[in-house]
């Protein structure tokens, strides 16, 4: 049974070209630029000759790389922007995604190698537990209207655009005023100064010292919400539903 599949970077503008190499648990394959030193033959002048391996490891994989001077970077392509970055020499990095593209820096080429790994396993909730239930991290409510308002900020980067920049305000009320028709400015500000306290980016005013206001607090609400899960793809259906929302 194979654990992993690596799509190697296209050689002509025929994608149909790229051929899948499998690995099972415990296998590893080496990509670089020398034919003679590895199994993954990336012909670029801008690879290194031994510039990298993928080593399957059951349901995740691990990345070297053996580029002495070059980072890369593994990306979440269904994680709005998620990312991790692989250091020179940095050997058996894991890797969590299911599925990723390592990106490798090419003399001014950015080269994909794409790699699947078999849908994840989680822990099962377990029931019936003696004590008081665990608090959550971030209580929301998806039926509420500041939760539209955060799906709304977050949705350019759900959308596989993971450096779009925010929409305005007026594009938020635009995006929502379908489902919200009383939707304004000074309504969906609010909701964001609201979400900023909710989730513990700032104080609440009877606790706010004086001083400069809180610059990227719509950034630092979309970074929040997207690093943990709290906004998905599939909670952008509330900017479509038939039904309005009830005001927070």
């Amino acid at each position: 049974m194979y654990s992993i599949i690596v799509v190697p970077p296209p050689t002509t503008e025929d994608e149909r070209s790229r051929t899948q190499r499998q690995l099972a648990p415990g296998e590893r394959l080496t990509f670089g630029r020398s034919e003679r030193d590895n199994d993954l033959i990336v012909p670029h002048d801008g690879v290194s000759r031994r510039a990298g391996a993928i080593s399957a490891q059951g349901a995740f994989w691990t990345l070297s790389n053996l580029c002495g001077h070059q980072t890369y970077v593994v990306e979440n392509p269904e994680g709005a922007g998620e990312h991790i970055k692989v250091g020179p020499g940095r050997l058996d990095a894991p890797v969590p995604f299911e599925f990723s593209r390592i990106v490798l820096p090419a003399a001014g080429d950015l080269l994909a190698i794409d790699v699947w790994a078999p849908r994840h396993d989680y822990l099962r909730t377990e029931s019936g537990l003696d004590g008081d239930t665990t608090a959550p991290a971030f209580s929301v409510d998806r039926s509420k209207r500041y939760f539209a308002v955060l799906a709304a900020l977050c949705e350019p980067r759900l959308r596989g655009e993971p450096h779009a920049p925010l929409p305005t305000v007026d594009q938020v009320v635009d995006r929502l005023r379908p489902n919200w028709p009383a939707a304004s400015r000074t309504s969906v500000q609010w909701n964001i100064d609201y979400l900023a306290v909710k989730l513990r980016l700032k104080p609440g005013p009877e606790a706010a010292e004086t001083g400069a206001r809180l610059n990227g607090k719509k950034e630092s609400l979309v970074s929040l919400a997207l690093r943990f899960d709290l906004v998905r793809e599939d909670d952008l259906t509330v900017l479509t539903a038939a039904a309005a929302r009830r005001s927070q």
